[in-house]
């Protein structure tokens, strides 16, 4: 956005404001700014699918990539307004990414997550006085169960107030500092970080669906995946250490990694 198009957007904000009666220039609100915070590692062959549709976005949302790939980075700059290098390990990746982050609100986007239509307005109208929030999931793939799960997923969310990192975190850059960011753990950070955000804030839970790939539910078996996945939490939950668990997670394993 140009800064002549960005002050007539300011000027009718404010002239709109003025005739309902919302205050003087000095208390309107200016348009949020967003960042997209996107940790990829070896994504050659989903990268691209992922950033293009983030493109017609850019006028108020900077796209920032935190690439743990080794050697040369795989994304084209040309799709992305920062590409950081970094050390393995998501939450690393993205505590990285947001201390690089100009806007209001930051959005943590995996790689093979797809955003659904007009984000930011759905954000901006949605957030009001809460300061985090999440949307609704569904997984792509043919299998029946898949549309379970992804039911279940955003039911148990609902109840829980936790987000999962494939359901698109969002959050004030202010409530992400005072959450004490992601901690630097191997799995479970998205849960981690749902329950400092909830001391906070409770959040927005969006309707709308962000698509999320369901390959990794079908690549060890999806009734196997459920099971394991529950066992996963359940031990995160009683003090597992989240290195064992990601061992296991990545593995498709119950016990020993």
């Amino acid at each position: 956005m140009n800064v002549g198009s960005y002050c007539q957007e300011v000027s009718e904000t404010i002239y709109f404001h003025s005739l309902l009666g919302l205050g003087t220039a000095n208390e309107v609100i200016l348009p949020m700014k967003f960042s997209i915070i996107i940790p990829t590692l070896n994504e050659q062959k989903t990268i691209a699918s992922c950033l293009f549709p983030l493109q017609p976005l850019r006028d108020n949302c900077e796209i920032i990539i935190v690439d743990a790939t080794d050697g040369q980075p795989v994304v084209p700059a040309a799709l992305a307004d920062k590409i950081i290098s970094s050390e393995k390990g998501r939450a690393r990746q993205m505590n990285l990414g947001a201390s690089h982050a100009s806007g209001d609100m930051l959005i943590f986007l995996h790689a093979d997550t797809h955003l659904p239509e007009h984000v930011l307005q759905l954000i901006e109208q949605h957030i009001n006085y809460k300061q985090w929030g999440r949307f609704d999931i569904q997984l792509s793939g043919d299998h029946f169960m898949l549309k379970v799960i992804a039911w279940m997923m955003n039911l148990r969310s609902r109840l829980t107030g936790i987000a999962t990192g494939d359901q698109v975190i969002f959050v004030t850059k202010e409530a992400f500092a005072a959450a004490g960011q992601y901690p630097e753990i191997a799995l479970m950070e998205d849960i981690a970080l749902s329950k400092a955000l909830n001391k906070i804030s409770p959040p927005v839970c969006l309707s709308a669906k962000v698509t999320s790939s369901g390959r990794r539910w079908e690549r060890y078996g999806i009734y196997r995946t459920i099971l394991l996945m529950w066992s996963l939490r359940l031990r995160y939950f009683f003090g597992a250490d989240p290195q064992l668990l990601a061992a296991l997670y990545s593995k498709g394993q119950f016990w020993k990694p």
